[in-house]
């Protein structure tokens, strides 16, 4: 598969918003500008940002990893890593929200996205359980 097939994946390309949702996010509400060095900081807010970034880049990477991949065990684990960072973006807006973020507008975006996200990956995630690829191993589909 080429990269020009990955753009064609709807859920690749929600993922590549809900990254620029959250690099634009992370951006505004840290008090360290520069996002290469986040992980310098001390600040609360600030780490919350780069873990921030950290997951919403790492989604499309997983996506592109089970798109690529013939096993359909590999692509459930994918969609397992995925979940939890879905869920650890959402809990990463109630942190900025309790350290102090006002612009609280700016969070609920985020998490409009991340649910609208979340629609196209339930549909994906069927799409991979009803492979039929036999090489499922010991992943229980209802953990996803």
């Amino acid at each position: 598969m080429s990269h020009n097939h990955l753009s064609s994946v709807p859920i690749y390309r929600k993922a590549l918003e809900l990254c620029s949702t959250s690099r634009a996010i992370a951006s505004y509400v840290t008090f360290n500008k520069d996002l290469l060095k986040l992980y310098k900081s001390q600040g609360l807010r600030d780490i919350i940002a780069e873990a921030l970034l950290t997951d919403s880049i790492l989604i499309p990477q997983q996506i592109a990893q089970a798109e690529y991949s013939k096993s359909r065990k590999e692509r459930l684990k994918s969609a397992v890593f995925i979940n939890i960072m879905i869920r650890n973006i959402n809990s990463y807006c109630r942190g900025l929200e309790h350290d102090g973020v006002r612009e609280i507008e700016y969070l609920n975006l985020l998490r409009k996205d991340v649910r609208s996200f979340r629609k196209s990956f339930r549909e994906w995630r069927k799409s991979i359980i009803n492979g039929n690829d036999d090489t499922l191993g010991k992943i229980d589909p209802s953990a996803i």
